[in-house]
């Protein structure tokens, strides 16, 4: 395994030495030309469209560690895009613009929040098939929400609205390319970067983390010892619709308009989140890292497209997917939950 992990290191340090001797030695070139796009406003929309789809992969983690797979991710972010935006615009009659923002994204986080415990009723309490009910909110959202947009707004596409403004950093934000990047960024940005270590610190650390392994691996130990595995369950699908809730308010809020044409303008993250978890082996700084590289390949796919490359949109999409069945493949498997998907119920042989 560590031969492995010292190849792909190996592999990076290598592209990183060609691609500095390409912009050297060969300036005029279309590979250099694809190389300069990697400016601070590459990196800046990547971290930004990394917002969504880390945020999805840390709630999906949080649940699926306690035992239950929790696959209506996307429909959590869309949900929470749509009611950011249409609290953010509901509220602007009787507050400023930026009291309106933030407004639409407490709404935001609070309904995806509602929809995570809906789901929790029914997989923890009823014992539904839990890919069911995941597919089910995936689908009553993506149906909902652009239907909502058509009676508020008489389209799918809402109109713009209070979006949250980057918070600068003074003094920070003058160091070269990390400054503009890291503090220069939209409110949830940084709320990622405190959420990816904490997350990590949580499990790890913490009871509460001891307990949602031990949920998610062996429930009836857990039971033995004494902790109620259900309000362990409970709470962590509920902290899944907190993350997915804010992620979803970061995606449409930086934009200030929900787009529901289509897959919406969530348009998949959610189910990259899924497999940037497991791409992390459940990890909360591996599936950062894992969110990260995604969003980067689909900000690449649109600087590309900008520099005249033909570069299909549907193939860029398959990437994520691809990278995960090659890593597993080649470097290891993910190692799921034991009782990942199984119903327990307090008591039972």
């Amino acid at each position: 395994m560590r031969r492995k992990h010292a190849l792909l290191v190996a592999l990076a340090a290598l592209l990183v030495v060609g691609a500095l001797v390409v912009e050297v030695f060969f300036p005029a070139s279309p590979t250099a030309a694809v190389i300069g796009i990697i400016d601070v406003g590459y990196l800046s929309a990547s971290l930004r469209v990394t917002v969504p789809i880390a945020f999805a992969a840390l709630g999906g983690i949080f649940a699926e560690k306690s035992g239950v797979i929790n696959i209506g991710l996307e429909g959590l972010l869309i949900i929470a895009a749509f009611t950011g935006i249409a609290v953010s615009g509901a509220s602007t009659g009787f507050a400023s613009p930026a009291t309106a923002a933030w407004l639409g994204f407490v709404a935001a986080v609070a309904v995806s929040t509602l929809f995570a415990l809906l789901f929790a009723i029914v997989t923890i309490d009823l014992q539904a098939d839990q890919i069911i009910a995941g597919l089910a909110v995936w689908l009553i959202a993506l149906g909902l929400a652009p239907f909502a947009s058509r009676v508020i707004w008489g389209s799918t596409t809402s109109e713009t609205v209070p979006s949250l403004s980057n918070w600068v950093i003074p003094g920070l934000v003058e160091i070269p390319v990390i400054g503009p990047v890291f503090f220069n960024a939209n409110p949830t940005v940084y709320m990622l970067l405190v959420a990816v270590p904490l997350s990590w610190y949580v499990l790890r650390g913490t009871p509460f983390g001891r307990w949602v392994r031990a949920s998610g691996e062996n429930p009836q130990a857990l039971d033995t010892a004494g902790v109620d595995v259900r309000r362990v369950r409970y709470a962590s699908v509920l902290l899944s619709g907190v993350l997915c809730g804010i992620g979803g308010a970061g995606l449409s809020l930086s934009l200030g308009q929900f787009i529901g044409s289509g897959a919406t303008m969530v348009d998949g993250r959610g189910w990259i989140g899924i497999t940037a978890y497991l791409f992390g082996n459940y990890n909360p700084l591996g599936a950062f890292g894992a969110s990260l590289l995604f969003a980067a390949l689909s900000a690449l796919e649109i600087r590309l497209q900008t520099l005249g490359f033909d570069i299909s949109q549907t193939l860029v999409r398959l990437v994520p997917y691809v990278v995960v069945i090659v890593v597993l493949t080649f470097v290891g498997r993910t190692r799921t939950p034991d009782a990942a998907g199984e119903h327990y119920e307090s008591g039972e042989e």
